[in-house]
């Protein structure tokens, strides 16, 4: 019995000339115009990342170099014929002047020493030898300095292929040698495109919206598209429908995305619950859900300020119109910040759908309280209980201001007061303490005094002003350092200012307090920023670093 075997589309599909090649057609251009010019470089490297071409690119070079054409006696082209002896074995890896070596596995200064040392030998059967090395940052500086002086001056039968995803990592001496081409990543709908021509010609059936989710797990790689469509063939054993390839790649619908957007809307903490246990119990990737959600609210931002940026061929584009209408711009912005944030906490929840859950609680607890303006042009009023938070503490307790009290110079703003203390003073006649603490020209103790203190009685008369504070640090309080805060005070004012100093836990916060609470905040944004740096985020993966907490200092 013969067992049939087929090959991967990866490999079945892989493009054998210029023109099959999908994607990069910067790179296609420069190389079709050298070869036909007969300007021919030494030696070239392709960067990119994964399944973008790089290989690819080099085997039809090596093609074109010793193409010979069906009929035996072709030049070198920028269109191999595919038929002649150097073509066939090229595709089959058999063209013994076409070398392919793994930097990853063959990185010493010793493997490139033997591979430099057959550099020298004319090739067996081929216009040129083509040394196509991948993976090239892979290898030692000794291995790149063992390879500078060929590279630089090779045979004139000898071509270099370097391919690489990591550029920073070669040394600028070897970058130098090279002509340098960046092979882009392949966006959404080329890849759809392509999947859409791969399937019609393999007589399988399809959704279109399983081909764009295809698409968007490959994250710019055709290989990967191609390989997870062969997986999504085999899964679906039958049409490759959305349904089947988010089941297969554990995606959730945009549905779940639309619901959670509309519940936040709704403020309507059940639904999120709901909505996020649902999707629990479907085993979804919750990593992938926020990664998805980001994208969305990205896509509804856009939709805010270009309304044209919205695709008609996108099946989201009425539900991206509509959120993009009843959420304001800063609530996406906010939604999108804290998506983008909670990924890397999701590793430190009980578990991942425990720490979605609370991603979506924070979205709604943080939601902007003041009054904003739709993107309809419409506003919305505040809650009813919100009240303005007062810019100083309302005192304690604080006699009546007399009828001769003087209004205080326009260089101090009267803070907002609560409606209870409203009854027994006028807020107008007191000055905003944490503003008036910064603006006085004093250091050392005496500002550490200020920054300590809370305002308790502020009373002003045509005589003078006398002040009561309250400090926690009653150790501050020298005689000196009152002094000299009431003649700054007075200095201020214009008029003679007393300072009574007394010992007791401020209700308030004191400036020192609002200072230390906005570094904290700023400390820990910064930390949040460390943790969702992906350079650093790839050091933990590869080497288990770990940040030191408390160490991230915010600048």
């Amino acid at each position: 019995m013969v067992t049939m075997t087929s090959l991967a589309l990866a490999r079945s599909w892989r493009p054998k000339t210029f023109s099959q090649l999908v994607g990069q057609d910067h790179v296609v251009k420069a190389l079709t115009h050298a070869l036909d010019q007969g300007r021919l470089h030494h030696a070239w490297l392709f960067t990119g990342t994964r399944g973008v071409g790089k290989t690819t690119i080099a085997r039809i070079m090596a093609k074109a170099l010793n193409c010979t054409g069906s009929d035996g006696s072709g030049k070198m082209t920028s269109e191999p014929c595919g038929k002649c002896p150097a073509c066939l074995e090229i595709d089959a890896g058999r063209f013994v002047d076409y070398i392919e070596m793994d930097a990853a596995s063959n990185r010493g200064v010793d493997d490139i020493a033997a591979l430099l040392e057959k550099a020298a030998y004319a090739p067996s059967n081929a216009r040129y030898k083509v040394y196509m090395i991948d993976e090239v940052h892979m290898l030692t500086n000794h291995a790149f300095n063992a390879m500078l002086k060929t590279l630089e001056e090779p045979p004139e039968h000898v071509k270099f292929i370097l391919a690489t995803t990591d550029p920073q990592k070669i040394p600028v001496t070897i970058l130098s040698r090279c002509l340098q081409f960046n092979l882009k990543q392949m966006p959404v709908p080329l890849i759809v495109e392509h999947l859409e021509k791969v399937l019609a010609a393999e007589n399988v059936q399809y959704q279109a919206n399983a081909l764009r989710v295809l698409a968007k797990a490959a994250q710019g790689s055709m290989r990967d598209a191609l390989s997870l469509t062969d997986q999504a063939i085999a899964y679906a054993a039958g049409i490759v429908s959305e349904e089947a390839v988010r089941g297969m790649l554990g995606t959730l619908d945009d549905a779940y995305l639309v619901r959670i957007l509309d519940s936040l809307t709704a403020k309507d903490g059940a639904a999120l619950l709901a909505t996020a246990n649902e999707m629990g119990e479907r085993s979804m990737s919750f990593s992938l859900a926020l990664a998805d959600l980001s994208s969305l609210l990205q896509k509804i931002a856009a939709a805010q300020v270009v309304p044209e940026s919205v695709l008609e061929d996108w099946p989201e584009a009425g539900d991206i119109r509509r959120l993009a209408q009843s959420l304001s711009r800063e609530e996406v912005q906010l939604f999108y910040q804290i998506s983008i944030t909670s990924r890397p906490d999701l590793s430190l929840a009980p578990d991942e759908q425990t720490g979605f859950a609370m991603t979506l609680l924070r979205m709604l607890a943080f939601r902007p309280g003041s009054e904003t303006v739709r993107a309809g042009g419409g506003t919305v009023p505040p809650p009813p209980s919100a009240t303005p938070r007062p810019s100083a503490p309302a005192p304690a307790t604080r006699p009546a201001p007399t009828a001769s009290a003087a209004p205080l110079t326009p260089t101090v703003s009267a803070p907002a007061a609560p409606a209870a203390a409203m009854a027994t003073a006028h807020a107008a006649d007191r000055p905003d303490w944490h503003a008036l603490m910064r603006q006085l020209p004093v250091r050392g103790l005496v500002q550490q005094l200020a920054f300590q203190t809370e305002l308790q009685v502020w009373d002003d008369s045509p005589a003078g002003v006398r002040a009561t504070i309250v400090t926690p640090m009653p150790q501050l309080a020298s005689e000196a350092s009152v002094g000299r805060l009431a003649d700054a005070l007075t200095a201020h004012f214009g008029k003679p200012v007393k300072v009574l100093v007394e010992k007791g836990e401020v209700e308030g916060k004191t400036v020192a307090k609002v200072d230390a609470q906005i570094h904290q905040e700023k400390r820990q944004n910064a930390e949040q920023m460390i943790a969702a740096d992906p350079f650093i985020q790839q050091l933990e993966k590869e080497f288990g670093a770990k940040v030191v907490g408390g160490s991230v200092k915010a600048l």
